[in-house]
């Protein structure tokens, strides 16, 4: 069994997080299979979502501190540096991923397993789901993207709280500070994960993937730079085959090619 399980569902690549005896924390092993999982499913035109989740009950545990320790103290003073930015480079790929990322988050996601979550543009969480920006108990600071996307998702005050205290976050509060998109109760969260994928099927993946990038460093770009982009962008999906057809059914009174369901959020 690999450390990380890549399956397609229809339209969906699901990416399963596979070491459940260590609720499923990023060693070497799991950190090399994203990076060589992820960029075939971004140049995949027949992938139209992903899914991340965990195996046995857990999203992620965050990095592996058993395997971290092991390495500490041989000699190498840059060998953390240089495991950061190895990480950092695949985290990219999934952060920058110009197709809907749906995170299915079940039992703990910790430190980087956070960061993880906090990667996708959705993040559904079961009623166990607990989240924990946790460094602080072992003297870290937060990475693979946590300074960055964590801020963004709760606001710049309550995510130097959750970091300085370390508390952890049940799926309630998770979704009441931003955090998740959605509490499954009613069913498993990854069958949940699966209806929202399959939404996405028929949507406009070329427009949907500018709003991503665009929207993703929003917060770093002026106001005139993002309205370049929309010009530019916008020029591009006017001549786009889905937005023909798109318009020819409106004028046609016949169903949208992509609606979202009224009664689904």
């Amino acid at each position: 069994m690999s450390v990380l399980e890549v399956s397609r569902v229809g339209s969906c690549a699901v990416l399963t997080m596979n070491r459940p005896a260590a609720r499923n924390a990023l060693d070497v092993e799991l950190r090399n299979a994203f990076a060589a999982a992820l960029p075939a499913i971004r140049d995949d035109e027949t992938v139209r979502a992903v899914i991340l989740t965990g195996a046995g009950g857990h999203f992620c545990a965050g990095g592996d501190l058993r395997a971290m320790a092991a390495k500490q103290g041989d000699g190498d003073v840059f060998a953390g540096r240089n495991r950061i930015i190895a990480l950092q480079r695949w985290f990219d790929d999934l952060v920058d991923m110009e197709k809907p990322v749906i995170a299915a988050v079940d039992g703990v996601a910790y430190g980087a397993g956070l960061s993880l979550a906090l990667a996708a543009d959705f993040v559904l969480a079961s009623p166990r789901a607990t989240f924990c920006a946790v460094f602080a108990r072992v003297g870290y600071v937060p990475d693979m993207g946590g300074m960055y996307l964590l801020p963004r998702a709760v606001g710049l005050a309550r995510a130097k709280a959750l970091v300085f205290t370390a508390r952890a976050v049940d799926a309630q509060e998770a979704l009441d500070i931003g955090i998740a998109h959605q509490l499954v109760e009613d069913m498993p969260v990854l069958d949940a994960a699966m209806e929202m994928a399959a939404r996405f099927e028929h949507a406009p993946a070329g427009a949907l993937g500018i709003v991503k990038s665009v929207m993703n460093h929003a917060f770093e770009s002026d106001r005139r730079t993002v309205y370049m982009q929309e010009a530019m962008a916008q020029s591009l999906c006017r001549e786009s085959a889905f937005h023909q057809e798109a318009t020819r059914r409106f004028l046609d009174k016949e169903p949208a090619l992509y609606q979202w369901p009224q009664d689904s959020k």
